[in-house]
């Protein structure tokens, strides 16, 4: 699934400062085609197969970083509306090599969740006095 074109320093760095999972970015991949329709926790973990806790979490997360807005009328309801233009083109750039370069940008993700649980870890390796 890989056209054969590198990933752009730009996604690369959104994806690894701004994606800390792949249901992340399941999530903001799945709103982000479906615009139009407003979605609560229960309609996103039916979609991506997780808890109603997961999924209202990944929410949360993706309205706190303005990716998503709530529904004036039904505050547990989320949509896709990027706080700004260059968000909007940068996640379209990250779903285009999202669809295109796949194994990388789950790697790329990957590698930045390993980091980030490795360094968790390592805060609680004894450490022998010598």
């Amino acid at each position: 699934m890989s056209s054969g074109f590198p990933i752009s320093d730009e996604v690369r760095r959104f994806v690894l400062t701004s994606i800390p999972s792949i249901p992340y970015m399941e999530a903001m991949l799945l709103l982000r085609s479906k615009e139009e329709v407003s979605w609560d926790a229960s309609m996103l973990a039916n979609r991506l197969y997780l808890s109603e806790k997961a999924a209202s979490s990944l929410l949360t997360e993706l309205h706190e970083a303005g990716i998503l807005r709530t529904d004036a009328a039904r505050p547990d309801y989320y949509c896709f509306a990027p706080s700004s233009e260059s968000l909007r083109q940068m996640i379209d750039q990250v779903a285009e090599a999202y669809s295109t370069q796949l194994v990388a940008m789950t790697n790329l993700i990957h590698s930045t969740s390993g980091r980030k649980a490795q360094q968790f870890a390592d805060a609680f390796k004894w450490r022998k006095d010598s």
